[in-house]
């Protein structure tokens, strides 16, 4: 029989189906667990609430994996909740009649708070976010390949989360890349390069929409990273495509990707602020320009600063723009409200002296799914219009 898990208390009653349970929340332990040891929690009358990961170094306390007291967190329930996800993903969405790129975990939105995982063909790229992913990290590689056998691993955590959530992990080192496909457009992901997991698949279906567009059009693609939405629109038959990002290390791979997919878009490195007021300036127009650029904060108290950054770019981006063109713009930045977002883009068409008319509202793919009380995971907004003037 295995022994009793430590019991967290917590200070006042509680009743939300969120899985977060904040440091303020619980009474410090007299034995204070490991970061990311499973507990159990009870309320104030004792009575059983869930049980999770406890951190008591972080800001979130708890954060609840089951709600059955009969129902222990073991390899067992990684290998079963992993399942779970994957069987969304192959026999619902059906993802892999379009794609080989997927996102397999979504941290909360699939029931295990602070562990994302993405499926790159045969790599398989772990993020943890959390202690308690990190330090179960054996039992979560191994429920993976009993879903994924032969596959390769790449995992890592990033500075700052280890930091808040005190843990140290270096990174999978000298990871081969692995080349990818979504409605048979070639993609090279690559986690131990250039940025993060390699490749972002939550805009794979966002890319498809946007690129069936842009047949026979002059295309620009703003913070194009490393050329998702600029080589979809050259292989969906793009008269023109421009790329514009302030990194070299993307724009290499972006070449690498267009190479891929024997097509050929202009990159150009260069920051978008000065290249647009320039293009302005000049009277380029381009018929469809999207504008996807990189997580502007993750600090709460920056949330101003960064809309005021988004209205500045978008602003820039909606007067290179012809009129009757399409627009589609981006924020990956969770901390923003789409709410917030579509009145950032009111005040930049303002500005900008452009009519705007929004055609769709749309986010991640629906492999980065969203439990209804955890909104933080919904982050990505996407905003597709059409400029009248």
């Amino acid at each position: 029989m295995a022994d009793p898990l430590p019991v967290i208390r917590l200070k006042n009653a509680w009743n939300s189906t969120h899985p977060w349970i904040f440091q303020r929340l619980v009474e410090k332990p007299a034995q204070r667990p490991k970061p990311g040891s499973v507990v159990d929690v009870v309320g104030v009358d004792g009575a059983f609430i869930g049980r999770g990961f406890y951190n008591g170094h972080s800001r979130i306390a708890v954060r609840i994996l089951e709600r059955d007291p009969e129902v222990p967190v073991d390899a067992g329930w990684f290998v079963r909740k992993i399942g779970e996800a994957v069987r969304l993903r192959r026999e619902i969405l059906k993802l892999d009649e379009i794609t080989n790129a997927w996102r397999v975990v979504h941290s909360e939105g699939d029931g295990i708070s602070g562990l994302v995982v993405d499926r790159y063909d045969d790599l398989i790229v772990v993020e943890f976010f959390s202690a308690g992913a990190w330090r179960h990290r054996s039992l979560i590689f191994d429920a993976l390949r009993t879903h994924f056998p032969g596959c390769r691993f790449h995992s890592f955590a990033d500075e700052h989360v280890q930091k808040q959530e005190s843990f140290d992990y270096k990174e999978t080192q000298g990871t081969a890349p692995a080349i990818v496909s979504e409605y048979g457009v070639k993609f090279r992901a690559d986690p131990a390069g250039a940025h993060k997991t390699g490749f972002f698949a939550d805009q794979r279906e966002n890319r498809h929409w946007v690129a069936q567009q842009c047949q026979g059009l002059r295309v620009l693609d703003l913070c194009c990273n490393t050329g998702g939405f600029a080589v979809h629109a050259a292989v969906r038959g793009a008269h023109e495509v421009v790329g514009i990002d302030i990194d070299p290390a993307v724009i290499e791979i972006a070449k690498q990707n267009a190479h891929l997919n024997q097509v050929r878009p202009r990159f150009v490195q260069a920051d978008i602020f000065p290249w647009l007021r320039d293009a302005a300036a000049n009277g380029e127009r381009f018929d469809v320009v999207i504008l996807d650029p990189a997580k502007m904060t993750r600090d709460r108290e920056q949330v101003i600063p960064a809309l005021k950054k988004y209205l500045d770019m978008n602003k820039l981006a909606l007067g290179v723009v012809k009129p009757g063109g399409l627009f589609a713009t981006f924020s990956c930045t969770g901390l923003v409200s789409e709410e917030q977002f579509l009145d950032m883009l009111r005040r930049a068409a303002f500005y900008a002296g452009r009519t705007v008319q929004v055609l769709k509202v749309a986010g991640a793919g629906p492999d980065h799914p969203w439990q209804v009380q955890v909104p933080e995971s919904r982050y990505l907004k996407a905003v597709f219009c059409r400029l009248l003037d």
